[in-house]
């Protein structure tokens, strides 16, 4: 591991502990530190850190001059695997104006943009066969989060449900839960990066588990399940997905009002209407 004997003797303890130590004590006492040095090596290699507990999370509370929760769209995009990063010098930037009549595709572009890991999940279930439903699902199934992070498949079903089928919608608000429960059928693993972003000893809560219940007896399971299956994978920083590949998809499955989203007066109006202006002090 490049370390000298001088560095060795004195993280065992200095000259007066080893001379103290039989040939096995040493041997084992070596092995130990080379051991360690070895994990340590490969934990900064890998950027990794001890995973925080679900205490840890909420004794950072009061450190912070923001809330874990809050939509993307509202604070400086950040990201929830460096939650302790000092965020106070940061600013966020001016929104483009939107058009009297905004459609989903120009959400797309001057709100959500990039939605770089949208596009990928969507992209991701079209190559795996998926039904266009589905990879509408996984087009929108983080679209919650723009306005609040906290239950945004419960968020974002409701943004959406009176532009799309029932079965989109369904995907899209069940998803959140399913995350958190293994499917060896289908490969999917609870996520290790859970374990920061929640803590090592998070449990779901009892209203998580009674939809995760309620979905995978559900005839439309597998939809909430493919989500979950590409939104897994869809963070690779040198893929571009292009918003031109799902033009015509959106065009045929999503709803756009002649008014505009935010203006044809449905009980969902008033959060496009947030998102076209968050700005808003009122």
């Amino acid at each position: 591991m490049g370390s000298d004997s001088r560095t060795i003797i004195e993280a065992l303890g200095g000259e007066d502990a080893v001379a103290g130590m039989d040939h096995e004590s040493r041997a084992d006492a070596l092995e130990d530190y080379l051991t360690q040095q070895l994990e340590d090596a490969i934990r900064r290699r890998k950027g990794d850190k001890p995973f925080p507990t679900v205490e840890d999370h909420a004794q950072r509370v009061e450190t912070r001059v923001y809330r874990r929760g809050a939509g993307s769209l509202f604070l400086h995009k950040r990201s929830n695997k460096n939650p302790d990063e000092d965020l106070s010098g940061r600013f966020v930037h001016r929104l483009a104006p939107m058009s009297s009549r905004p459609t989903l595709v120009e959400f797309f572009e001057k709100r959500f943009a990039p939605a770089a890991h949208l596009l990928q999940s969507a992209r991701l279930a079209r190559q795996q066969g998926c039904s266009e439903e589905v990879v509408l699902a996984c087009l929108l199934h983080d679209m919650g989060g723009v306005l609040m992070k906290t239950e945004h498949g419960y968020w974002g079903a409701q943004l959406i449900e009176p532009y799309v089928s029932e079965r989109v919608a369904f995907a899209v608000r069940y998803h959140q839960a399913l995350r958190f429960f293994p499917d060896p059928s289908v490969g999917y693993e609870y996520p290790a990066a859970y374990f920061t972003t929640f803590g090592i000893d998070y449990v779901p809560p009892a209203h998580i588990k009674r939809a995760y219940e309620y979905a995978r007896n559900h005839s439309w399971y597998m939809d909430a399940r493919h989500v979950t299956l590409n939104d897994l994978y869809s963070f690779d920083p040198n893929v571009e997905v292009p918003l031109d590949e799902f033009r015509e998809l959106i065009a045929k499955h999503f709803r756009d009002p002649e008014e505009g989203l935010g203006y044809d007066n449905t009980p969902v109006s008033h959060m496009w209407r947030s998102l076209i202006n968050p700005d808003a002090p009122l």
